[in-house]
């Protein structure tokens, strides 16, 4: 995996991942739709610590700053 993600990109997605988990936590989302975001979460967290999206790779999109 080469990683295709930059810092601005993780510490968005983390901070999304975050705010979803806050608004489970205080009741704000509920059911299906915390389920959806809790799962989403997770997913934002694991890519941001690995810095590579799955999504970006068909359309060779590319957040991180050339070398």
């Amino acid at each position: 995996m080469k990683k295709n993600m930059g810092t601005t990109d993780k510490v968005i997605r983390i901070l999304v991942a975050l705010l979803i988990i806050v608004l489970y936590f205080t009741h704000q989302i509920s059911g299906t739709l915390a389920i959806i975001g809790l799962i989403l979460s997770a997913v934002f967290i694991l890519t941001s610590f690995i810095s590579f999206c799955p999504l970006y790779l068909p359309f060779g999109i590319s957040t991180r700053k050339k070398e």
